[in-house]
């Protein structure tokens, strides 16, 4: 008699879960930036990079589009790493202080400058725990 297992539930499950809450993880953070550079243009801080204004939907759509990367990498990691939540939460606190580099950079006022890294930072505390949580220590 020869038995067989079925690891097909479990690595879609194993999968299914970070790509669930990464997503519900993304639109909370795209929601939470647009937020913040809202009130940073209430505020009076301008949103003008390089003489072209930011609009507060283009803070939502770039954060959903690297947020989505970083559900991919979780989705990776949960399927081929050995220690997939540290791997992630390494990988992704990396990404998030090398996305703060084109700020620091940027052509815009200091105050701008803050802001862009807020936002960063922001969607960074809500998408990087959500996800690990949900991958295997």
């Amino acid at each position: 008699m020869t038995a067989t297992a079925n690891t097909t539930h479990a690595t879609t499950s194993t999968v299914g879960a970070p790509i669930r809450t990464g997503v519900a993880a993304t639109v909370a953070a795209s929601i939470a930036t647009m937020a913040v550079a809202a009130a940073g243009d209430l505020a009076g801080i301008s949103l003008d990079l390089g003489g072209a204004p930011i609009p507060v939907t283009g803070f939502g759509v770039l954060t959903a589009v690297f947020s989505l990367i970083g559900v991919i990498i979780a989705a990776l990691l949960a399927r081929f790493a050995r220690c997939p939540r540290r791997t992630f939460v390494r990988t992704t606190v990396v990404l998030t202080v090398l996305s703060l580099v084109p700020d620091v950079i940027a052509d815009a006022g200091t105050a701008t400058k803050a802001l862009l890294m807020l936002t960063h930072l922001v969607a960074a505390a809500i998408v990087i725990p959500t996800v690990a949580r949900r991958l295997a220590a």
